[in-house]
């Protein structure tokens, strides 16, 4: 089972081991103007959803896959190349080369999916752990995810309704950008290989609470090979390393709620 054959939406590209890495820009952290400074409530609730999902070893922040007429194939070192948009269809396909690249591209792919506002949809969330967990795990991880993802004072916590949805005038956001990974252990069968990303968290709007802020994270994902493609079997996740922030303006609510709702997330690979 392929993230390609289950989702339509956000894209980037990947998986064939010889696309190259892209990435956007992150913004503030706050609104009304405020200036980046200590961390706000937002921020500490993706701490909090860290910390859910390192307790219950499921997440830690796949390729969403897209059909084979916008799949985009590098020749040379230059590959071809298309826009994300933010209803446009995702130009990859879950299947990763089984080699070195092909297993840091797998990891930072499903870091992505596992980092998505996705994960907060029941069906959605089912779709994505079967597509990227081991079949031996994928079992016991739904049962602890669905667990996690339908408390109602965890949901309560960051400011959504009992369903996962945002409050009415506002747009939930959790996305995952890797910056770099790396892997300290590959061979045919298994591979070792850190993701160091920033994330965003939180609801954009005029009414919110929890204002989207980023935070940065290592995860070190255990992969294995499962018949045409790898596989997560454990992670472990820890905090940094962070770099200093510029002092930025933050944007406001209006502006980050369009940035939001215009530029599609990446899926993407090395």
């Amino acid at each position: 089972m392929s993230l390609g054959d289950e989702r339509e939406g956000s894209g980037g590209y990947g998986g064939t081991g010889q696309t190259r890495t892209r990435l956007p820009d992150s913004g503030g952290d706050g609104y009304g103007g405020a200036r980046r400074g200590g961390r706000s409530s937002s921020r500490s609730l993706v701490t909090v959803v860290g910390v859910v999902v390192v307790l219950i070893a499921a997440i830690a922040f796949a390729n969403r896959g897209g059909d084979d007429s916008t799949s985009e194939t590098g020749t040379g070192d230059k590959p071809a190349t298309s826009p994300t948009a933010a209803s446009g269809k995702t130009p990859v396909k879950s299947g990763f080369a089984r080699d070195q690249q092909g297993a840091q591209s797998a990891a930072a792919n499903y870091a992505v999916a596992l980092g998505s506002a996705e994960m907060f949809n029941t069906d959605r969330r089912h779709a994505i752990v079967n597509a990227v967990y081991a079949p031996d795990v994928a079992a016991a991880r739904q049962s602890d995810l669905d667990k996690a993802y339908s408390s109602e004072q965890f949901l309560t916590n960051i400011g959504l309704k009992s369903d996962g949805s945002a409050p009415s005038g506002q747009t939930f956001v959790s996305r995952v950008i890797p910056v770099g990974s790396k892997a300290t252990s590959a061979n045919a069968s298994t591979a070792t290989v850190e993701v160091w990303y920033t994330s965003l968290f939180g609801l954009s709007g005029s009414g919110s609470t929890n204002p989207v802020s980023e935070a940065w994270y290592t995860t070190t994902y255990q992969l294995r090979w499962v018949g045409d493609d790898w596989k997560v079997t454990d992670f472990q996740q820890k905090d940094g390393p962070v770099p200093v922030g510029r002092d930025q303006r933050a944007s406001t609510a209006d502006d980050m709620t369009k940035a939001i709702e215009e530029y599609g997330g990446f899926t993407y690979a090395r």
